[in-house]
């Protein structure tokens, strides 16, 4: 795997190193003892698949607070996404700014969410699919969001918002968010 750290401190985009010959190709997608070498938290303790049907569908901005605060190693394994992720550790240099990048089928990237990062993407094409392997369980009384279109950010999706969960929908402006 090749690690390379974004301008969010901790926050990677991991690419495969394949291995190819006449019957196709093979890469590790994850090793524990890579992921630590890097300072990554290393747990897997759930992996979660989402599907959408509709390019311009849109989810997220979801975190959970500690203490279930969670990891994330995000995919996109059918199709493409542009994956956004956003900094809301209070002592970091970068907290309150964001990045997106788009993962593909065909880049086989991925991108390592660290605890305390917003998280969210938007499917650019139909039929996209996403598998997540998270660090924590999933805890409702730990989990927050924040509006995909908050202006604390200034996100700019590459397409109109053309599905959204009505949970999504409502979150909250940042500022009325508590941690």
């Amino acid at each position: 795997m090749i690690f390379t750290e974004t301008k969010l401190k901790g926050a990677f985009i991991i690419d495969l190193e394949l291995r190819a010959d006449d019957r196709g190709a093979f890469a590790r997608t994850f090793c524990m003892k890579e992921f630590e070498q890097h300072g990554l938290k290393p747990t897997v303790a759930q992996c979660n698949l989402s599907f959408n049907y509709k390019a311009g569908t849109l989810r997220g901005m979801h975190y959970q607070v500690p203490p279930a605060a969670e990891t994330k190693l995000v995919r996109c394994t059918k199709g493409a996404i542009y994956d956004v992720i956003i900094d809301l550790r209070p002592d970091s240099p970068t907290y309150m700014q964001h990045i997106g990048v788009e993962l593909t089928a065909d880049n086989r990237r991925a991108l390592y969410v660290p605890e305390m990062f917003a998280h969210g993407y938007q499917a650019l094409t139909d039929g996209a699919e996403v598998v997540y392997q998270v660090g924590e369980f999933y805890t409702p009384g730990y989990e927050r969001g924040i509006r995909y279109d908050d202006p604390a950010f200034g996100i700019e999706w590459p397409m109109p918002v053309t599905v959204i969960s009505d949970k999504d929908a409502a979150w909250p402006p940042f500022a009325a968010v508590p941690v």
